[in-house]
């Protein structure tokens, strides 16, 4: 008797079914369409259809039906990629180097950084205080650097005991660059920056101004400066310098560079 009806439905192990592997559709995966035959990479996706684009650049979208692609010949069922986590971002401090978490600040090291003034003082910290926290750096104002030998020889640098000491004005001729002369020490480092007073060392546009005003020589720096821009007094103006600053990217070159070497000068 001739079999009217091909293979029994339900000849062999019915209940198996069979399973059509799940692959991610990553930009450039190269699969046909089972039902037209569109055969393309994968650039993207619009609106849940994956964008299929061939070899002359025709781009055609797909839904991401089970089964509606081929993989080198077999049946597939593209899905849409897991997102990938967006790497962390690191967090930079207003020095330019990078924040450290969970660490607390260290014990005070015996070594010091001086520098000539309050100003000067809050202008550091507000660039470096987080480094200096962590290295345990104490920045510590001087009134003024007239009797600078006198008070290096009175802290009795060593090895372990480092003095770093930042000065305005540091210029060939100055006054201050004959009174660093006189301090002569291997475990003391001066270094310097050209302007007049630690404010000049704050980019002008960050404090509203096209250039620093010139203040003839014999008047106060900082009186003659609020006299040229219409600031009642030093105090006004000194609040509008330091909020003008915000990370290193605020102030001249000389100040970073000086600032960082005394940093490492005293860190060793």
């Amino acid at each position: 008797m001739r079999v009217m009806y091909g293979e029994d439905v339900l000849s062999g192990n019915w209940r198996r079914r069979k399973v059509t592997p799940e692959v991610d559709a990553e930009p450039g995966l190269v699969v046909e369409d089972a039902d037209s035959g569109f055969c393309g990479s994968v650039t993207g996706f619009e609106l849940g259809a994956v964008v299929l684009e061939d070899r002359h650049g025709k781009r055609r979208n797909f839904p991401l039906a089970p089964a509606a692609f081929l993989l080198d010949g077999r049946p597939v069922t593209l899905r849409r990629p897991a997102p990938v986590a967006a790497p962390a971002q690191r967090k930079i401090t207003a020095s330019g180097s990078i924040a450290v978490d969970g660490v607390t600040a260290r014990v005070a090291r015996a070594g010091r950084i001086w520098v000539e003034g309050i100003h000067d003082a809050a202008l550091v910290e507000r660039i470096w205080g987080d480094d200096l926290r962590i290295e345990g750096v104490v920045v510590e104002p001087l009134d003024g650097i007239d009797d600078l030998a006198a008070t290096v020889r009175d802290f009795r640098p060593g090895p372990r005991r480092r003095l770093g000491v930042l000065v305005d004005h540091l210029v060939p001729g100055s006054k201050e660059s004959r009174i660093v002369a006189s301090v002569d020490h291997p475990d003391v480092l001066i270094t310097g920056h050209p302007y007049v007073d630690i404010w000049q060392a704050v980019r002008p546009e960050r404090v509203g101004l096209r250039k620093w005003p010139v203040i003839p020589p014999g008047r106060p720096w900082k009186e003659g400066v609020c006299a040229a821009v219409g600031v009642r007094d030093t105090a006004d103006m000194w609040r509008r310098v330091l909020a003008s600053v915000n990370s290193y990217k605020d102030v001249e070159t000389p100040l970073i560079n000086s600032v960082e070497r005394l940093i490492d000068h005293v860190t060793v």
